[in-house]
């Protein structure tokens, strides 16, 4: 059997501003850094130990990460970045508050982009300085790979295919592992792990900085997953994330 840990970033400074995100490059706010310490004191107090790492290009996610091994005096682990485990992009919508977006869009159609599993929200053009291909983290992304906006759908395909290809060999290998990632890749993860249906994911929530644990049998099938906290703690994480007026992508 095996163990594997996922974790969301702490809250962002574009989180508690309301505001989509999506690949936009965040830093966490000081409600986030405390998110991340404190998870990174559960798993040391569970007496978890890892062997390596993996996350996204964000910094949110990063830090997140950094944060959490440092408390386990685990900064020396290998840690694998990329941009698979990204968040959903949200094309025009990043930068833009909930209530703008309502106003513009309607808010029934502002929750059918954050909530669907294969609705697209408005496409960037590649002229708009949001565009990947403008940020030199993303140089080297094949042009069919640059995204202008995601649904959850196509969140769930470079996940997958990241897992197959990258992390799932090293669990079998016997490696303990964590990712730290973002709400839409990790619900992307969580589909794929749990062979859940697409009505059956887009109602799941995933709280900030709360570590979530699977036991994995050989075939990488879970077996029994809980988050560490309290149960009162994850139940408020959970309602946080869930809340229709708060932006949490």
């Amino acid at each position: 059997m095996h163990k594997l840990v996922l974790i969301r970033h702490g809250e962002s400074k574009w989180n508690q501003a309301n505001l989509f995100t999506g690949w936009t490059d965040v830093d966490l706010s000081p409600k986030g850094v405390q998110e991340a310490q404190q998870a990174g004191k559960w798993l040391k107090e569970e007496q978890f130990v890892f062997d390596i790492a993996y996350t996204s290009y964000l910094k949110r996610a990063i830090k997140t990460l950094d944060y959490v091994l440092e408390e386990m005096d685990l900064l020396w682990i290998p840690v694998h970045k990329t941009w698979q485990l990204n968040e959903r992009h949200y094309g025009a919508l990043q930068g833009l508050s909930k209530e703008t977006t309502a106003q513009k869009y309607g808010e029934e159609q502002v929750m059918l982009w954050r909530r669907s599993y294969d609705v697209l929200p408005p496409a960037l053009t590649a002229d708009d300085e949001r565009y990947p291909r403008h940020d030199v983290k993303y140089k080297d992304l094949p042009d069919e790979a640059v995204p202008t906006a995601e649904s959850l759908k196509e969140t769930v395909v470079r996940v997958e295919e990241y897992w197959e290809k990258e992390i799932a060999p090293q669990i079998k290998e016997g490696k303990k592992v964590i990712i730290a990632a973002h709400g839409n890749s990790l619900r992307a993860l969580i589909k794929f792990l749990e062979n859940l249906t697409a009505d059956e994911v887009i109602d799941l929530n995933v709280p900030t900085g709360t570590p979530l644990v699977y036991t994995l049998d050989e075939h990488l099938h879970p077996i029994e997953k809980y988050y560490l906290g309290s149960e009162q703690h994850v139940a408020q994480k959970i309602k946080e994330v869930a809340h229709p007026d708060n932006i949490m992508e």
